[in-house]
């Protein structure tokens, strides 16, 4: 299984899936499909050394009768990880997956875990009733991916997931976690994680004690 790739970033095509084109040495190069979240990050490396981590898998042609090797490539194992898991979901292949990926790993799992319909709906291809589809099935396996959504993105980009207002308990949280010198998107992403595993009438001080507990965090 080729799981990393080490060489020349020669170019990256403009198509709907972008590719990389990655010199390994001698006459060999390799194409390999990239999430569209990942060209802006590598566009300013052409011409560098980079690796990738990778994935491998059959394409159908004509209707099934042929097969032909693709290779995906993604900054890190764990986005990897992620995708691997977001291709389980009914409706969600390889190359919808990708073009979808506008936005990093962690932005797309904080969304699934606040079960922000709205927010899904704004990636590529991905309707209500598949946004629905994929909050239903991957609840419960994209916890670990979620992580600050501004992380990955450059400081003058904003991104497509957009917080959430909270208001209630979960708003008083967020306003509490603030206070003690969180960023918004992190306290509103602690108090979505631990409001999946609590009541809808639970009150702050539970909400912040699961948080500060690890629980929630």
């Amino acid at each position: 299984m080729l799981t990393r790739i080490q060489g020349q970033l020669e170019s990256i095509s403009d198509d709907a899936v972008p590719a990389a084109t990655l010199s390994t040495g001698g006459s060999i190069a390799v194409e390999i499909l990239l999430p569209k979240y990942l060209v802006e990050a590598l566009e300013p490396k052409i011409g560098q050394q980079i690796t990738l981590h990778t994935e491998v898998y059959l394409e159908s042609q004509g209707q099934g009768t042929s097969f032909v090797p693709r290779v995906i490539g993604f900054g890190s194992t764990s986005d990897r990880a992620f995708f691997r898991v977001f291709i389980t979901a009914k409706g969600v292949g390889n190359k919808k997956a990708l073009r979808a990926m506008i936005e990093p790993p962690s932005a797309i799992a904080a969304a699934i875990v606040s079960k922000d319909t709205k927010a899904l709906t704004k990636l590529p291809e991905i309707g209500k009733r598949l946004a629905e589809t994929i909050l239903a099935q991957l609840s419960g396996k994209i916890e670990q991916f979620v992580g600050d959504a501004i992380m990955n993105q450059t400081p003058n980009r904003s991104t497509i997931i957009e917080p959430r207002t909270m208001s209630g308990a979960a708003g008083e949280a967020v306003a509490a976690l603030m206070a003690l010198g969180e960023q918004r998107i992190e306290a509103e992403r602690k108090v979505s994680i631990a409001c999946t595993n609590l009541p809808d009438d639970t009150d702050v001080d539970t909400i912040v004690s699961m948080i500060f507990s690890g629980r929630g965090a």
